[in-house]
């Protein structure tokens, strides 16, 4: 990860999930609460350890990993 990073990969923490550098809380997490609704003013008061900087983060992330990702269609016979 480049320095100054807000997510980072660390083994020693959720077991090596992609977190939101200085918390506990991971990228998945975060994308989840997205998902389930929650604006960002809901997160940023819950959870007052994030910053907007650190949502839209965990979104390019997760745009990232899936602009990435791989499908190989198989056909059935």
């Amino acid at each position: 990860m480049p320095e100054g990073a807000r997510i980072v990969l660390d083994a020693q923490v959720l077991v090596g999930k992609p977190i939101v550098r200085g918390t506990r809380l991971s990228v998945e997490f975060v994308v989840g609460l997205l998902a389930d609704g929650w604006s960002e003013t809901e997160i940023l008061q819950n959870y007052p350890t994030l910053s907007r900087e650190d949502i839209i983060a965990c979104l390019a992330y997760a745009r990232d990993i899936l602009s990435s990702e791989k499908i190989f269609l198989s056909s059935s016979a």
